[in-house]
């Protein structure tokens, strides 16, 4: 057991480390040279660098700034959300803001249409694997996992709401150009953020059975889910049949499948996307 613990730590450690070093290369070589504001609190560091460079021609440190911003959601976080999940984050937000003070920037492309489009593959590919290690990125994520876990909700396009007012203000003070491209990026990172990461996300399961009893169980062990069983009759054979019911998290809809045909290889089973639920819903818990 302390072994797996000690290895599991080793794990999230190295992908925080790497992905920290990724989305600090992010910053310099596409974000600076694009001259994007990302949105998040990233995007909003940017934007009080830039205004400190245009009105007292000073740019102050990218870290200290990012610091100062993090600090009441990394708090929140700690209180609401879990005191691993925040030791991590803060670890990914201290590591990335150092990088990004340090390292020197690498040009690829003066292209501003493939920076907003492929710096938002790589934003939200960084962010992906963050939340998939149980950590974040700072800033809006807190947010959206503080909402995700208090209301249970897939928040993040809330998030790019807020992001859009935050390149309104920059677009307002340093042209509309810049901000729409920062728009592309942001929505390109929040589209791969939503594709990749479904903890979040529902997934409603109908299943027509003649083994009610063993598919609820494989259900119920693979997700600790409940599920209710309806009485239905098949119009073709007219036989009596059995529906199972029950909704489970995206995340797991692929290992609940194999659980059911595992169970009952004759099953039918519809599978539909969740827009929203109410009431008692397991989640695990962040750590």
């Amino acid at each position: 057991m302390m072994k797996k613990s000690i290895c599991d730590t080793l794990r999230r450690t190295c992908l925080i480390l790497a992905g920290s070093l990724i989305m600090a290369v992010n910053l310099k070589s596409f974000v600076r040279t694009g001259g994007l504001i990302p949105g998040g609190f990233n995007g909003l560091t940017r934007l009080i660098q830039e205004i400190s460079a245009l009105l007292w021609h000073w740019e102050p440190p990218f870290s200290v700034i990012n610091f100062i911003l993090n600090a009441i959601p990394a708090i929140i976080s700690f209180k609401f959300i879990g005191k691993k999940f925040t030791g991590y984050s803060c670890l990914m937000i201290v590591l990335t803001s150092v990088l990004t003070d340090i390292l020197p920037g690498y040009v690829i492309t003066y292209d501003t249409l493939l920076i907003s489009i492929f710096g938002g593959l790589i934003n939200g590919l960084v962010i992906s694997m963050c939340l998939m290690m149980n950590a974040t990125t700072g800033g809006t994520d807190f947010i959206a996992i503080f909402l995700s876990e208090r209301k249970g909700i897939d928040s993040w396009n809330m998030v790019l709401g807020l992001n859009v007012v935050i390149l309104a203000a920059a677009g307002i003070l340093f042209g509309w150009d810049k901000a729409l491209y920062s728009i592309i990026f942001q929505y390109t990172s929040t589209q791969v953020l939503h594709m990749l990461y479904k903890k979040y996300q529902q997934e409603t399961l109908f299943v027509v059975t003649n083994k009610a009893k063993e598919v609820y169980e494989a259900i119920a062990r693979t997700t600790n889910h409940g599920a209710t069983i309806i009485e239905g009759e098949g119009s073709y054979e007219k036989r009596e049949r059995k529906i199972v019911y029950s909704v489970v998290s995206s995340a797991e809809s692929k290992r609940v499948l194999k659980a059911i045909n595992e169970a009952d290889p004759e099953a039918f089973v519809n599978l539909m996307k969740t827009e929203q639920i109410a009431g008692k819903f397991y989640q695990k818990p962040t750590e």
